[in-house]
C-alpha cells in the first residue's frame, strides 16, 4: 500500500480502539428484578418455596397457522427446579419447548425477535424514502430482490410500526443498554426511522393532492384501515393515528373506514361505510390493508388513492400513487 493511501486511510480510523474489559455480570431481568421481589413479599423465597420462570409471548395476532401449540416455546427458569417445572407445564400444551439458561436469556430472545423485525422494516422504509426521491418503484425492487433463494428475507415498507411490542422493545433494550455504558445506536436508529414514516406518508399525501391542484387544507381525506395490523381491530401505536393527527393539523377534513374499528374516540370519529367514506373524497389513503376491503375496487372508484401497503399493484389505475 502506498504511503499516501495509508495516511488517507488512517484518517478514517479512530486513534485508539477502546479497551474491552471483562464482561459484566448478568443483569437482573424483569422476572428476577421485579416479579420475584413482589412475590417474595409474602415471605416465601423464589426458587425454594415457589418456582419462577420466564417464557416470552410468541403470537402473531390474526394468524391461525401458528398457534400456542405448534410455535416453539422458549423457557428460562430462575433455578434448575424452576426450569424443570416450567418445561413440564408448557410441555402439556406445546409441541416443542426450548429451554435456555436463564430468564434473562429468555427475555432477550423476545427482544431480539422484535428488534430483528424493527431493524429490517426500518431498512426497507428508509429505502422507500430514498427511492421516492430517485423516482424508483420500491415495490418493484422488493419483488425482484425476493426472488433470490438465499441470503435475503422479504420485508415490505409501510407507514410505520404498531402494536404493543415492535414500537416499544427497541427503545426498552436501548434504555437497558445504558446501564452498561453502551449506546445501541443501530437499534435506536431503526426506531427513529420507523417513527418518521407517518411524516413521510403525510408528505406524500400533500404531493398527491398538490399534483392535482389541491391543497391539503380543506381537502377531504379518507383513511382506509386504522388498526395497526390487517384483519384485527387493535389500534395500539397504530401509525394511522399519527397520520390522522398530522392531516388534521394541516387542515384536512378526515374520515375513515375500518370494519374492525367502529370508533376513534380521541378524534371523535366513527367508521363509515367505504361507499360513504369515498363520497366527495379528494384522497383515499390506504394505511392498513384489511382482507375484507376490495382495494382494487377502491382504486377504480376513488378520485386519488395513496397506497401505503402495495395492495393496488395490479390495478394499473392512473389515479393511484404508491409509497
Amino acid at each position: 500500500m502506498r504511503e499516501a493511501d495509508r495516511e488517507s486511510r488512517s484518517e478514517l480510523l479512530p486513534a485508539k480502539l477502546p479497551a474491552l474489559g471483562p464482561p459484566s455480570p448478568p443483569v437482573a431481568c424483569e422476572a428476577r428484578e421485579r416479579v420475584a421481589p413482589l412475590l417474595e413479599e409474602s415471605g416465601l423465597t423464589a426458587g425454594r418455596d415457589f418456582n419462577l420462570a420466564f417464557s416470552p409471548e410468541r403470537v402473531d395476532p390474526g394468524r391461525t397457522d401458528f398457534t400456542l401449540r405448534n410455535t416453539p416455546k422458549v423457557v428460562g427458569g430462575l433455578t434448575e427446579a424452576c426450569a424443570e417445572r416450567a418445561l413440564a407445564l408448557y410441555g402439556l400444551v406445546c409441541d416443542e419447548v426450548l429451554r435456555v439458561s436463564s430468564p434473562e436469556a429468555a427475555e432477550l430472545t423476545k427482544l431480539l425477535e422484535n428488534i430483528f423485525r424493527s431493524v429490517n422494516i426500518a431498512l426497507v422504509n428508509e429505502l422507500a424514502m430514498l427511492t421516492d426521491r430517485m423516482g424508483i418503484d420500491i415495490w418493484e425492487v422488493v419483488d425482484a430482490a425476493a426472488t433470490k433463494p438465499y441470503g435475503f428475507m422479504r420485508f415490505e415498507p409501510g407507514p410505520g410500526m404498531g402494536g404493543h411490542c415492535l414500537p416499544v422493545d427497541p427503545f426498552y433494550l436501548s434504555w437497558r443498554a445504558r446501564e452498561f455504558d453502551m449506546t445501541t445506536e443501530f437499534i435506536e436508529l431503526a426506531g427513529k426511522v420507523n417513527q418518521q414514516m407517518p411524516y413521510h406518508c403525510v408528505a406524500k399525501a400533500q404531493r398527491a393532492l398538490n399534483d392535482r391542484g389541491l391543497s391539503v387544507k380543506g381537502a377531504r381525506v379518507t383513511v382506509v384501515g386504522v388498526s395497526y395490523k390487517p384483519g384485527m381491530g387493535d389500534i395500539r401505536e397504530s401509525p394511522a393515528l399519527k397520520i390522522i393527527s398530522l392531516l388534521r393539523e394541516l387542515g384536512a377534513d378526515v374520515c375513515y373506514h375500518d370494519p374492525h374499528v367502529p370508533s376513534l374516540t380521541e378524534f371523535s370519529l366513527q367508521s363509515t361505510s367505504l361507499e360513504e367514506a369515498l363520497v366527495d373524497a379528494d384522497l383515499a389513503l390506504i394505511v392498513t390493508a384489511h382482507p375484507s376491503v376490495d382495494h382494487e375496487l377502491l382504486a377504480r372508484s376513488a378520485s386519488v388513492v395513496l397506497d401505503l401497503r402495495g395492495v393496488t399493484s395490479t390495478s394499473g389505475a392512473p389515479n393511484v400513487v404508491r409509497l
